[in-house]
């Protein structure tokens, strides 16, 4: 292959990234890398074709491919092919290769070897499961990784699950004047063993209904009352809203997540405590 038929092929490339043909312009930058790999413009063109594979979920060409972008970048200055090296790695569960790359982008891990289980703050992800969409809270594990502290509403999605999401904010969330980034999510990366539970609670005052969010936690659950869920629309879920959750006296459902018996528990001890103006009913099983 001659340099002008590479810059030939570069310039289909280009034209097949921005037309959104992701594995036709991955597959037109192999071709150009297979015989040039260390060109000035190289790293670049190692980036997009890696960058492309992430698009189209390919997570093992994405590994690969970001590898050798990562190896061509300067290390500990923000670049952002080893943030999506480190994405790959993650969902691949390559550890070593994920410390790696996020020493390399300049994050401070914690020491040790193997799965990064750490503490990197709250932040908010936007599940996608079949076309639906939710925002929900999450505690950040790693830089790429963190577990939904809130009991979604879509079907088929856990309290408790971990999921990987994207490095590049899509909307922000402003809770008692801090402000949260919100990430799509990218993949499901640990499923929750807690089912999802809906119960109607009736409480007297609304600090009754707080006492029954605060003792589902205390035990390492989830319980969010109707009240706190809000619905916005593809463009202004992508907005920066306040975010706080509303908590109302008198009759409403509440969605939990605990193993039956054990809600059923605490929804008694919750009712025992104060004799007027708690109770419950109809607690049933819906995820």
């Amino acid at each position: 292959m001659r340099k002008s038929e590479a810059r030939k092929l570069i310039g289909e490339a280009v034209k097949a990234w921005e037309a959104e043909e992701w594995q036709r312009s991955a597959d037109l930058y192999e071709r150009v890398l297979a015989r040039f790999p260390d060109e000035e413009p190289s790293a670049v063109w190692w980036y997009d074709a890696a960058l492309a594979h992430k698009f189209l979920r390919n997570w093992d060409k994405a590994l690969d491919l970001g590898r050798e972008a990562a190896a061509r970048s300067p290390r500990g200055e923000g670049d952002p092919a080893y943030w999506n090296l480190g994405i790959a790695a993650t969902i691949l569960r390559d550890w070593t290769t994920a410390r790696d790359a996020w020493d390399g982008f300049g994050i401070e891990l914690p020491e040790g070897e193997g799965e990064i289980a750490g503490r990197f703050g709250a932040a908010c992800v936007r599940l996608d499961t079949d076309g639906e969409r939710e925002v929900v809270w999450i505690e950040r594990l790693c830089p790429a990784r963190g577990r939904v502290v809130n009991v979604p509403v879509t079907g088929g999605r856990r309290y408790g699950e971990i999921v990987v999401h994207d490095g590049e904010p899509k909307g922000e969330r402003v809770y008692d004047g801090t402000t949260f980034p919100v990430f799509d999510e990218l993949a499901l990366f640990e499923p929750s063993p807690l089912p999802t539970l809906e119960v109607t609670v009736a409480a007297g005052e609304a600090s009754d209904l707080e006492a029954l969010l605060a003792l589902f936690t205390e035990h390492g659950f989830g319980a969010e009352p109707a009240s706190a869920v809000r619905m916005l629309c593809a463009c202004c879920s992508e907005g920066t809203h306040q975010q706080g959750r509303e908590v109302l006296a008198g009759a409403q459902a509440v969605a939990l997540a605990a193993p039956e018996p054990e809600a059923r528990g605490l929804l008694e001890r919750w009712a025992e405590e104060k004799a007027i103006g708690r109770s419950w009913s109809g607690l049933e099983r819906v995820g």
